[in-house]
């Protein structure tokens, strides 16, 4: 890594809006944590409703005004109330952040799926940076995203991005293995701007301490915001299979199933019932079976550990990102696909079962699983070369 000339420690402010599930801040914060083990001063700036755990140690933390979306329509942005936010709480946000811009005077501002998602944000990233543009010195500005975006269709919209990457972006960080997926898979006119495109990886958890406990089916719903649908599909399904078989059941923090499902315990021995593991990667590493949605951090856990896996992809409102991830998995050999639509406890029992009857995949695919720390080395690289 180059020397820094200038200050001796580099700032970088790391920008993330969760609206539904907790998937991009938790990416988010597994970068700002190893930015932090590189000896960045980092200020992680959120502007999703609370999370418990947040910001990992080390990381400065500032909490924007919280918004989130109502019902999952992503058109649809309230207040921590539950009310639509107005132009008076548009304006006293884009003032929180410019003011912790002024403060921070980062070396590096990192803005997570802006601008190929979260456009409800305008409101508040464009001022700011029109405010870093006005800077000086100006400090980097990276765009950071996941492997695989939403598609769009609505004209325009792709020549929107592209303006403000040539505008605003020194990089658009993908964090993903092009061995995989490829940005323009998603992004088809991503060749436009391919000389500011760096993959880091798949951004994974870091590994815990092995705990003395394993289950042959583990079931997820990441955050657990949309994964009822799944979750009952899954209690249906143990009660058909082998009693043999045991089973973890992640309803994930946001989840209001966890009493629900608590009460069933005593019917089903076989079935463990937890709102959250933090030992998840190593549950996936010993487990028979995951059963998931397919997005980014499940997934990219679920790659790391090689583990048999049915996907039920989350595509409502038009969400195509976890859709096509899944397909993507499918076509490789590497899981199997159960779509919402036909999604039921027969028929998941059905695909767990058949795919038990499977070998483990092998690991012919070999994907960079660091993307954590390779995001961190590329990042500081950046502010390095700058100074």
């Amino acid at each position: 890594m180059p020397v820094m000339s200038e200050r001796a420690v580099p700032r970088v402010m790391f920008y993330v809006q969760h609206l539904l599930g907790i998937g991009h801040l938790m990416r988010s914060m597994r970068i700002c944590e190893a930015l932090y083990e590189a000896d960045a001063h980092v200020t992680l700036v959120t502007g999703g409703m609370p999370v418990k755990g947040v910001p990992p140690e080390g990381v400065h933390h500032v909490q924007l005004n919280p918004i989130a979306v109502r019902n999952g329509d992503f058109s649809a942005v309230v207040d921590s109330a539950g009310k639509d936010i107005d132009d008076t709480f548009k304006s006293e946000r884009c003032s929180q952040l410019l003011s912790v811009y002024q403060d921070i005077q980062p070396d590096l501002v990192v803005l997570e799926a802006f601008p190929f998602g979260r456009r409800q944000l305008r409101f508040e990233l464009l001022p700011l940076l029109e405010s870093i543009a006005q800077s000086e010195p100006k400090p980097v500005v990276v765009s950071s995203i996941r492997d695989v975006l939403q598609r769009s269709t609505k004209p325009g919209r792709d020549d929107y991005v592209l303006d403000l990457i040539h505008r605003h972006f020194d990089k658009v960080m993908v964090h993903g293995d092009p061995a995989f997926t490829t940005l323009s898979d998603s992004f088809p006119r991503a060749h436009e701007f391919d000389e500011k495109i760096v993959y880091s990886g798949l951004v994974c958890a870091k590994p815990v301490d092995d705990i003395a406990e394993s289950f042959d089916v583990v079931v997820s719903a990441g955050g657990g915001a949309v994964g009822t649908d799944l979750l009952l599909a899954a209690v249906e399904a143990a009660k058909l299979l082998p009693k043999s078989l045991s089973w973890c059941v992640i309803t994930g923090p946001n989840s209001p199933m966890i009493n629900e499902l608590d009460s069933l315990a005593d019917s089903l021995p076989n079935v463990r019932f937890e709102s959250f593991r933090s030992d998840f990667p190593n549950l996936l590493k010993s487990a028979q079976m995951s059963v998931s949605q397919s997005g980014y951090n499940t997934v990219s856990d679920i790659l790391k550990a090689k583990c048999r896996c049915l996907l039920i992809p989350y595509s409502a409102s038009g969400e195509t990102e976890q859709l096509d991830r899944a397909r993507r998995l499918e076509t490789l050999g590497i899981a199997r696909v159960l779509h919402n639509d036909a999604l039921s406890g027969a028929a998941m029992a059905t695909s767990i079962s058949e795919s038990l009857r499977e070998a483990r995949p092998s690991g012919e695919l070999v994907l960079n699983t660091e993307g954590a720390a390779q995001s961190a080395r590329v990042l500081l690289d950046l502010i390095a070369d700058k100074h």
